[in-house]
């Protein structure tokens, strides 16, 4: 199933009971959308007719009280940076202030002189988790979709820690939309700067796949609903400028596509 955030349709179609100008989760079929009445991850059930949708309707798919991001969880990746591999998942966070719709623009700060881009496949939770076991980590999944954790390397490597250089505003593309049937111990994760591949990996060379991720996060902190993980990248990394068009594919899922601005 696939299920995206639609922006609200100012004059909807008759039969549509959906609230004009309020973006509502839909479930994707072809050309149309059956909409929710609330996000499927707490409950929503289809509750309106199907109307048309377009790549312009699609907004970032999530809205998660969390952004949880994995470092170096592919050992290339790792090399490629002068790391060395963890023995255990590496965390850090990134602001909900820095999601970013599909279609939308990547602002490169002017406190970055090095801004690279890292694909990645999400997890997408679907059900409260807290400190469960490995065999049960799936069962609190709901879906997956594709993201681009945006970095300024320069300040990466100044600050040492990855806050600041991981949180402006526009570095954390999530969509297009969230695929719920995918198997992510395979799936290929592709990155394209102005129509040239950069990454070109599989999530089959992660590190710790998603149950050990999931299961390990949520012994340091409560997963809920609607919360997201990005699960490392692979290696391939490479500055953005201006100008570039940005595209994060994910086998099974689909294509983030974005724009570069200064």
């Amino acid at each position: 199933m696939r299920i995206a955030l639609l922006r609200g349709r100012s004059n909807p179609h008759p039969g549509h009971k959906g609230q004009p100008g309020v973006a509502e989760f839909a479930r994707l079929d072809g050309v149309a959308a059956y909409p929710f009445d609330g996000p499927p991850w707490l409950g929503g059930r289809e509750a309106a007719e199907p109307r048309e949708w377009s790549e312009s309707d699609l907004l970032c798919p999530v809205r998660p009280t969390k952004i949880v991001c994995i470092g170096r969880n592919y050992a290339a990746h790792a090399r490629e940076l002068g790391h060395d591999v963890p023995s255990e998942p590496l965390l850090f966070l990134k602001p909900p202030s820095s999601l970013l719709d599909p279609g939308g623009t990547v602002v490169l700060p002017p406190e970055s002189a090095r801004v690279e881009h890292e694909a990645e496949l999400v997890v997408v939770i679907g059900l409260r988790a807290k400190s469960v076991a490995r065999e049960d980590a799936l069962a609190h999944v709901f879906g997956y979709s594709c993201a681009c954790d945006v970095t300024a390397r320069d300040l990466q490597r100044k600050d040492v820690q990855f806050t600041r250089a991981k949180g402006f505003d526009t570095f954390c593309p999530i969509g297009p939309w969230i695929e719920t049937e995918l198997d992510a111990s395979n799936a290929s994760v592709r990155c394209r700067v102005s129509g040239a591949t950069r990454q070109d990996g599989n999530t089959a060379h992660m590190i710790f796949g998603v149950p050990i991720l999931v299961s390990y996060v949520s012994r340091m902190m409560t997963l809920e609903p609607g919360d997201v993980i990005l699960t490392g990248t692979p290696e391939g990394v490479g500055p953005l400028v201006a100008g570039d068009s940005l595209e994060v594919e994910v086998s099974g899922i689909g294509t983030l596509a974005l724009r570069v601005g200064g």
